[in-house]
């Protein structure tokens, strides 16, 4: 801790950018090994299986998201081919690169190396950082275009040179192809503008350049929703209707002081929230945060939506404390940091036990499980692959070329279409959101294999059902419970649908 303390008066024009980056990717390296010596330790969740299933159809949109995430799972799989460590890596690359811009933006913002390496760390030992390195989702890119928007508007803000706009404007854009919430850090970002002396630059081209660059990485996007009716609004306002109704959206507030930051770090961003607002130059990242903050409070959104804001207001909470810690004495300057870090590396080993999957059996694995539902619904996907080839050979060997399988929710698709072919399974008939667009197949089956669906569903839905097997418990602990295990345990063979297929198929679309 004393070299740190002995470093924190330097400029960052005191020490090489080579030198200075070291510790900053040896933050980032560390995280990086740890998510790949656990990624691997269970199976696939149930988001990564639609993701791999809308790789296999790419196109400029799908229901649920907008291009980007299936396109780099599309590169993945071609890569890495199904391997869980491979195809999470970018998700987990992504987090590295995070981990150092945060130390970059307490660069910019005037921070020597302890203000970097906090600014690092912390991020680095958040929980929700921690846990997009462990699944591929399309929240663990979203995270980085905030971020890389961030560091390009405090690059504005310090060299006035509008330039930066060309690089906001790129970092919106590929945003807004990943996570529709990226409107909200737009709407921060003019927000931002307008109530601070920064509205100067919208006289400058160089906005309305970045402007436009916005519209053009975001226009194949638009013109497929377009042609499909808007279908995404659709999708989201049954998903946040849901949400609502389930409750997800409580809580918000207090979920801003552990889930976005590390809960110890809670006086260090609020300090940088109150440095922004009193800073003439930074004003406007002050407002980036508080005009999402109150979008998403009063639109009852989630609390984990914000979380790619706090990495700029840790940034410069690292500068403040940095630099007040300079005005202390060498003893209590080594006190303090010792149990700031003390404190956040506690709190890190508290996530980590719920957020990565270290156990493969025992008290540690039965406490993740317990507490991280994501974790729980990385079992089953193969064991209800088998269960379903083995009703499929109960049939007579003539009638199985004409069984389909209708799923009922996307992680069941998914696991059927990738790790079905394995078993000689056909692909799977959904009805769940990009899947519906892609229809039933021609001629439809006259036998189905009904999973995902409960007794009374097949029958009001299919005819002639008949319960053909009964799937246990996948998880290691039977205490503990996934979706699966706990609504869709049984598998039906049934008859065609009692609607003729076209109606069946246009009264029974989906959103999950």
């Amino acid at each position: 801790m004393a070299s740190l303390t002995s470093q924190q008066n330097l400029r960052p024009t005191d020490i090489s950018p080579c030198t200075e980056i070291l510790p900053l990717l040896a933050i980032a390296s560390l995280i990086t090994l740890l998510h790949l010596f656990t990624n691997n330790r269970y199976g696939i969740h149930r988001d990564e299986l639609q993701f791999l299933s809308d790789a296999r159809h790419l196109d400029w949109g799908f229901v649920a998201y907008p291009p980007l995430t299936p396109f780099v799972e599309r590169i993945s799989l071609a890569l890495f081919g199904f391997n869980l460590i491979g195809l999470r890596l970018a998700s987990v690359l992504v987090q590295a690169l995070s981990i150092v811009i945060a130390g970059l933006m307490a660069r910019e913002l005037g921070g020597g190396r302890l203000a970097q390496i906090t600014a690092a760390l912390t991020v680095a030992l958040s929980p929700l950082p921690l846990f997009e390195g462990t699944e591929f989702q399309y929240s663990s890119f979203d995270y980085l275009w905030w971020l890389l928007a961030a560091y390009s508007v405090i690059r504005l803000l310090k060299s006035e040179n509008p330039r930066w706009w060309l690089a906001i404007g790129v970092s919106v854009g590929v945003g807004l192809e990943t996570k529709y919430t990226m409107c909200f850090f737009v709407a921060g970002i003019l927000g931002g503008l307008l109530f601070t002396n920064a509205r100067r630059f919208l006289m400058s081209p160089w906005f309305w350049a970045g402007a436009a660059l916005t519209a053009l990485v975001v226009l194949p996007n638009a013109i497929w929703q377009i042609r499909h009716g808007l279908i995404s609004y659709h999708f989201l306002q049954h998903i946040h209707v849901r949400d609502v109704r389930q409750g997800r959206h409580k809580g918000f507030l207090l979920g801003q002081l552990w889930i976005g930051a590390a809960a110890f770090s809670v006086p260090m961003w609020l300090a940088g929230l109150f440095s922004f607002f009193r800073s003439p130059r930074y004003r406007m990242l002050a407002w980036m945060f508080v005009i999402p903050l109150v979008l998403f409070y009063f639109g009852k959104g989630r609390a984990y939506y914000l979380a790619p804001v706090y990495p700029m207001l840790l940034a410069m909470g690292t500068v403040v404390a940095e630099r007040w810690l300079a005005s202390l004495s060498a003893l209590w300057r080594r006190v303090i940091e010792g149990v700031y870090f003390t404190g956040l590396l506690t709190g890190a080993a508290f996530v980590c036990a719920i957020l990565i999957p270290f156990a493969t059996s025992g008290p540690l694995m039965h406490f993740a499980l317990k507490n991280n539902g994501d974790l729980r619904e990385e079992f089953g996907w193969e064991d209800l692959v088998r269960t379903a080839a083995a009703v499929r050979d109960t049939l007579p060997v003539e009638q199985r070329p004409h069984v389909g399988i209708i799923v009922g929710n996307y992680g069941e698709q998914g696991a059927v279409e990738i790790l079905g072919p394995a078993l000689g399974l056909s692909a799977p008939i959904s009805m769940t959101n990009s899947a519906w667009l892609r229809g039933y197949p021609t001629p439809a089956p006259d036998t189905l294999i009904v999973i995902g669906f409960s007794r009374e569903s097949a029958d009001e839905k299919f005819t002639s059902c008949r319960l053909a097997a009964h799937r246990p418990n996948p998880l290691p602990f039977p205490d503990l419970d996934n979706e699966e295990s706990e609504d869709h345990q049984d598998i039906f063979l049934c008859g065609p649908p009692r609607l003729p297929w076209p109606q069946f198929w246009q009264e029974n679309q989906r959103y999950g």
